[in-house]
């Protein structure tokens, strides 16, 4: 059965870009795993990992503080995937199509956060 928090979008969003990052980061060259890799994987992570801290603390301030955090987390993921098809790791239509999806998130965040701040 699904919590809650499997429920919201932008945290089903969040998961959903997470693994993308993951398998589209299988292409990249090996000696960028301490580098590019690693940033991109510990970034897209966050993402989920503050939106579900998010729904779980008490006070709207500190709701909205880790989604401002999940947000930062997006706009750093979208943009080392553009760097990194800059620099030809990954092609630059998955690139650009992945980071279309990010400022949807970032849209989402934004729209979820307002909607915390109604409450």
């Amino acid at each position: 059965m699904a919590t809650g928090l499997e429920n919201l979008k932008i945290y089903q969003m969040a998961e959903r870009f997470e693994l993308e990052v993951y398998q589209i980061t299988k292409q990249f060259p090996k000696d960028e795993r301490f580098r590019s890799i690693d940033q991109l994987l510990r970034s897209s992570a966050s993402v989920a990992n503050n939106i579900a801290e998010s729904y779980n603390r008490v006070t709207v301030k500190e709701k909205v503080r880790c989604c401002v955090i999940a947000k930062a987390e997006a706009e750093e993921t979208k943009r080392n995937i553009l760097r990194s098809a800059k620099k030809n790791f990954i092609d630059q239509v998955i690139a650009h199509n992945l980071a279309n999806k990010y400022t949807e998130l970032l849209k989402a965040i934004s729209g979820y956060i307002r909607f915390l701040k109604k409450c």
